[in-house]
This record gives structure tokens, C-alpha cells and sequence, in this order.
């Protein structure tokens, strides 16, 4: 019997009972959106005999206009600035609702339904739409880096006072990273997102679209992630771009500085800033010039050691023309002795391996062990309290216009729009 997508189906495998939706999937399986829990499974169907349910209750489909949501901002003032702020759609959870069909989310908001949902933004600035992809952040390439960077750029030179981008928090950091670097900012360039759909009850749409407005119209002109500080509807943290990792699946408070802390929390009712440290030097909006170098080199790679891993794997990389490579160490940047071999051949070809840690604080010290020492010898750069995510991007910028091998490992180990911290925190 076929089934097709949307029929809630029962599967049974080895006396175990499934129940859910069928999502479309591979030929030869049946895939489902499990009922209780959201997960998806799929099955060799020649291995299960499959059941057709009578069909659930479906609820109804979201309405064509989005309806402006006056409850969640209840008792929220934003003051207008007259300032001009461009929002930069570029799909996420933020802009997706459900899809009643297969019972996943899929992008389908625009910038001006964005803003709907924001009634106390009206008047708060002068805002633009700019509608750019409608991509989940998983299907992010860097070719998008590079469009999205120009679109900023644009915006800017056109006479943007900021810029809100909004986009999906799994590949966040990455995008932003992008953005840190091949853009010289005068003003705020702000990336946020939403980790539940504008359709639940608990989305943090509208809280993170309010912070990241009042970021955008504010003064540190850095690119920076704004969303949640914490599980509760109370503040939010600012995020310095190069310097922010998504911690959790789930928690609307996913985002995290590392090794520093957020250069402020934004206060949800009122828009006050709290700034964390003394420690943090911002861009002030203004103090730079507009610049754009939308360059990337997309051959490099992010490689993990475990113990007992093939150097077979860097090897690997070497002999298929990769030009630059980030290798995540264990601890403060080690990899096994059999590894280093393959790092010097790496050198020989002139090709930088960068050495990041695998823990999430701290930073890499090779000069500490035997091991270290042989790996800075073999030509390893190291990130210092860089990230794995920011290094890799930053060594495909480095490595786009075409500098030479030893010009990109000295700009790799300089500190650049803040990715090198001055304080570590324990």
C-alpha cells in the first residue's frame, strides 16, 4: 500500500509499535514525523509493515496576514529614534511557521510580517525590508556570506543608520563571523533569531526582534548577535559576533560569549544597557569607515582529533588541494604524536593548519607538553582563545585575497574585530 505525505500512519519493526506523519524521504523508506516529541525516524519499508490511522485533528493553517501581536510587549514603551534601520530577511525559525502537512517548520515569514509582530516598534525608527533568501541555516553556503555582505554594505552606503539581520541560530555564528570580517562598520550591524516559531506560544520573536531594533539604533557599531539572556522574558544579551558560540539545542537563552563576557545585557522593558566588563573596548558608531572586502577562500576545513584517529584524514586534505585547515586539538591543542608528520607536509605545501581547542573556555598552549612543542615545530598556528567557527571563516577570508602563507599565519594569530580576548575567564 503507498502512503503519501501527511498520512499518520503506525509502523511496526521487531514488535514495536511508531506513530506518525509521513514527511517525504529517501526512495526504498518510509520517514516519519513522530507523534510526541517532534523527532523523525525512518524505516526500510521492506523490514516493517505499515498501518494507516484514521487521520488526527489538523489545526488550522496560520492566516495569510499575520495578526499583530499586542500581548507579549504589554507595558513596552520604545521611544522613537529617527533613525533609519534596514531589516535583512534571510529565513530561520524566525521567519517559519508550521507546516500542518508534515509537521515541520519551514520558512515562509517576510521582514514586513516580522515587524507586524512587533506593534511596538511602530514609529520606532524608519524602517526597510530587504527579503534576501529563505533559507533554513543549515543550507547557508559562504557564497551566501558574500551576498548577504554585500547587502549590508549596500544598505549602509545608502544611508542605513543599522542593520538587523535576522537568520537561523544553528550556522548564526557563522554568517556573523563572515560579516565581522569582510565588513568595516560605522554603525550596528545585529543578527538575531528566534529558537521556537512565531507560531508558539513561547517564540522569542518578538523579544529579540525589540532588542535587536534598540541595538540597531544604538552605539556600538560592532556586528553582534542579540538574542535571549536568559529562559526568562527579562533582558537580553549582546554578543559580540566573533566571540559568541550557540550552546543548546533548545534554550531560548542558547547563545553564549566565550572567554569574555557579552559587552552588555539590553533590559527588555526599558532598552537600558548594562555593560559586563571594563575590559571591553567597543566600536562606537561612527568611529569607522565603511569598507567591504567580500572575499572567501571555501576550500578549508574543520577537522576534529580523537584519540586514535588516521593522520590518514588530514593526509586527506593535503592531496586534494584544500589551502587551509582548522584542526580542533584536545585540551590545549594537542593531537597525537603520529599527527605531526602530516602537519609538516601540510607546511611543506605551504598550506596553514590552525590549532583551536575542542574545550569550550580557554585557551590553546602548545609550549606546555613534548607534544606541543613538536607541533608548533611542524608549522602549527595557533588560535589562542579564538573560535573553532570564527578561526575557520577568518582563515577563509585571510586566505580569499590572496596573501601570502606567512602573512596568513601571522594575521591569523593577530587579534581582529575583537576574536582574541583580553581577559580569560575561568
Amino acid at each position: 500500500m503507498a502512503f503519501k505525505t501527511g498520512d499518520f500512519v503506525k509502523v511496526e519493526k521487531d514488535g514495536v509499535f511508531y506513530e506518525g506523519h509521513v514527511i517525504p524521504g529517501d526512495a526504498g523508506y518510509i520517514t516519519l514525523k513522530m507523534v510526541g516529541g517532534g523527532y523523525v525516524a525512518g524505516f526500510l519499508e521492506n523490514e516493517v509493515s505499515v498501518t494507516l490511522l484514521p487521520p488526527v485533528e489538523t489545526p488550522p493553517e496560520p492566516p495569510k496576514q499575520v495578526v499583530r501581536n499586542t500581548a507579549k510587549g504589554a507595558g513596552i514603551k520604545a521611544e522613537p529614534t529617527g533613525k533609519k534601520i534596514t531589516v535583512i530577511t534571510t529565513g530561520g525559525t524566525i521567519a517559519a511557521y508550521v507546516n500542518h502537512e508534515t509537521r515541520t517548520v519551514a520558512p515562509t515569514f517576510t521582514g514586513e510580517d516580522l515587524l507586524l509582530e512587533v506593534p511596538e516598534l511602530e514609529g520606532f525608527a524608519d524602517f526597510k525590508i530587504r527579503d534576501v533568501f529563505s533559507l533554513l541555516s543549515e543550507n547557508m553556503k559562504p557564497e551566501n556570506w558574500k551576498e548577504l555582505a554585500q547587502v549590508i554594505y549596500d544598505e549602509i552606503k545608502a544611508g542605513a543608520d543599522g542593520i538587523i539581520v535576522t537568520h537561523g541560530t544553528d550556522t548564526m555564528t557563522y554568517s556573523a563571523a563572515a560579516a565581522a570580517y569582510m565588513i568595516d562598520t560605522p554603525v550596528p550591524i545585529v543578527f538575531t533569531g528566534s529558537q521556537r516559531s512565531p507560531d508558539r506560544p513561547s517564540s522569542d520573536n518578538h523579544m529579540n526582534l525589540m532588542c535587536a531594533a534598540r541595538a540597531a539604533a544604538g552605539n556600538i557599531a560592532e556586528v553582534l548577535i542579540v538574542m535571549h539572556g536568559s529562559m526568562s522574558d527579562d533582558y537580553c544579551a549582546v554578543h559580540r559576533a566573533v566571540k559568541a558560540r550557540k550552546m543548546h539545542t533548545s534554550r531560548r537563552d542558547t547563545f553564549k560569549s566565550v572567554n569574555m563576557f557579552p559587552i552588555a545585557n539590553m533590559d527588555y522593558f526599558t532598552g537600558e544597557l548594562t555593560f559586563l566588563s571594563d575590559y571591553v573596548n567597543y566600536a562606537k558608531r561612527g568611529e569607522n569607515e565603511l569598507k567591504i572586502t567580500p572575499v572567501l577562500e571555501e576550500k578549508c576545513a574543520i577537522i576534529k582529533f580523537v584519540p586514535g584517529a588516521d593522520p590518514a584524514i588530514l593526509d586527506y586534505y593535503i592531496e586534494n588541494g584544500y589551502k587551509g585547515i582548522v584542526l580542533e586539538g584536545v585540551g590545549l591543542g594537542h593531537v597525537s604524536d603520529n599527527w605531526i608528520s602530516s602537519i609538516q607536509k601540510a607546511a611543506d605545501k605551504k598550506i596553514p593548519v590552525i590549532v583551536t581547542s575542542q574545550c569550550v573556555y580557554g585557551s590553546t598552549a602548545l609550549g606546555t607538553y613534548e607534544t606541543g612543542l613538536a607541533m608548533r615545530e611542524a608549522g602549527v598556528v595557533e588560535a589562542v582563545d579564538q573560535l573553532t567557527e570564527s578561526v575557520l571563516v577568518k582563515l577563509m577570508w585571510l586566505l580569499g585575497q590572496g596573501l601570502e602563507y606567512e602573512k596568513v599565519k601571522e594575521l591569523i594569530a593577530t587579534e581582529m574585530k575583537g576574536d582574541m580576548s583580553s581577559m580569560i575567564i575561568d
